[in-house]
């Protein structure tokens, strides 16, 4: 097949939006440092939590001037697909999506190569729908009927949407089957990247145990901080977020929370752990695999991405329950384990951004070119 050569193509960069740090963010940075030239097209942008892409020409829809949305975008979801479907993207040969709610739903001219980076099919659309109704703020009459109606409106949405891409790559194995069963499309895995380089491992080891992430309901914190109150044993709690006040209001003396950590205070707490504390399901799980880049083991709930990053007894523990007790199981079983800081660091580079840069380009060059065959033959 004839080599491709992306330089000479018109290239946009999607994203749902762009309003704080995490994993997702860095994918669409780490995709900005592939195409520097590409334009990157997102619902909102907030230059004060990501002052990274200060210097990127980020295109923001109608919602960026809308009173509260760079810190409130999920009010706004209802709106989003229209605001995708209006950008004018006709001048592209490639458009790249990162996407996990309505990104993927751009509408691009046939000859276009649409090729979407999925993080999850979007979750309050499909198999978390009525988890995420139950758990909204609102009051019970909207419950009943306003939100399940707007629901199943942007599921249909949703569904069709995924129609327009061309390629789908899932960021795991546990994505992919989501990708299968609810747009019953065939996707490629390619694994987010990590900057493992940034860690080390550490000579000196603390007594304490390792929480990190942005305290929300589904990261299971809570679970953390009873099992912790039980057993008491040092942990801290690196993060912030709308869990904050009442897990520290429930958490005994042994708890600590750091709130949050630049990334040298990061760097030295992960490689000073015990061991990270992991009880979340996670589409993949960028905070595992920074731990074991430190060296240091996992104790992970057994769902989700980490069961593509961790080996157990070898690089961290399984639990198999969200429950205090399969959790201090895990801890104590993992207290009578020896692991190796050499090994566990060297399985994590597997997972580097050199790896998925080279990996990504791979993919984009063979898609592009395969999608221009399947053009000249009709």
């Amino acid at each position: 097949m004839q080599k491709t050569d992306l330089s000479k193509l018109k290239i946009a960069i999607v994203c749902d939006w762009l309003t704080n740090q995490g994993g997702a963010e860095h994918v669409v940075w780490t995709m900005h440092e592939m195409f520097p030239s590409a334009p990157i097209y997102t619902s909102i942008y907030n230059k004060e939590k990501l002052p990274q892409f200060t210097d990127a020409d980020v295109r923001t829809s109608f919602l960026q001037k809308r009173p509260f949305a760079k810190t409130h975008h999920q009010w706004f979801l209802n709106a989003m697909p229209r605001a995708f479907e209006e950008f004018d993207l006709k001048e592209y040969d490639i458009v790249l999506s990162s996407a996990h709610s309505c990104a993927k739903g751009v509408i691009t001219k046939p000859e276009t190569v649409h090729i979407s980076y999925c993080h999850t099919p979007m979750r309050y659309a499909w198999d978390e729908s009525h988890e995420y109704i139950n758990k909204s703020p609102f009051p019970g009459f909207l419950k009943q009927w306003y939100i399940p109606h707007a629901i199943k409106k942007i599921r249909l949405w949703d569904r069709l949407a995924a129609d327009r891409v061309e390629y789908f790559i899932a960021n795991s194995k546990y994505i992919q089957k989501r990708i299968k069963k609810y747009y019953e499309r065939d996707s490629t895995v390619i694994y987010p990247p990590v900057a493992t380089g940034c860690f080390s491992i550490s000579p000196d080891i603390g007594d304490y145990f390792l929480a990190v992430g942005r305290l929300i309901q589904y990261k299971r914190f809570d679970l953390i901080v009873e099992t912790f109150n039980q057993l008491g044993l040092p942990l801290k709690i690196v993060g912030d977020g709308p869990e904050y006040k009442k897990l520290k209001s429930i958490a005994k003396s042994n708890i600590e929370f750091v709130g949050f950590a630049d990334q040298e205070e990061l760097k030295k707490l992960y490689a000073q752990a015990q061991a990270l504390i992991f009880p979340q399901r996670e589409d993949f799980g960028i905070v595992p695999v920074e731990s074991m880049a430190s060296g240091r083991p996992v104790i992970a709930f057994q769902e989700g991405g980490a069961k593509e990053t961790v080996i157990d007894g070898i690089t961290g523990i399984f639990f198999e329950e969200q429950t205090i007790e399969s959790l201090s199981n895990a801890i104590q079983q993992f207290q009578h384990t020896t692991f190796v800081p050499e090994k566990i660091r060297q399985h994590a580079l597997q997972f580097d951004t050199a790896r998925f840069k080279r990996e990504m380009l791979f993919f984009i060059e063979h898609k592009y070119q395969e999608w221009q065959n399947i053009l000249d033959t009709l």
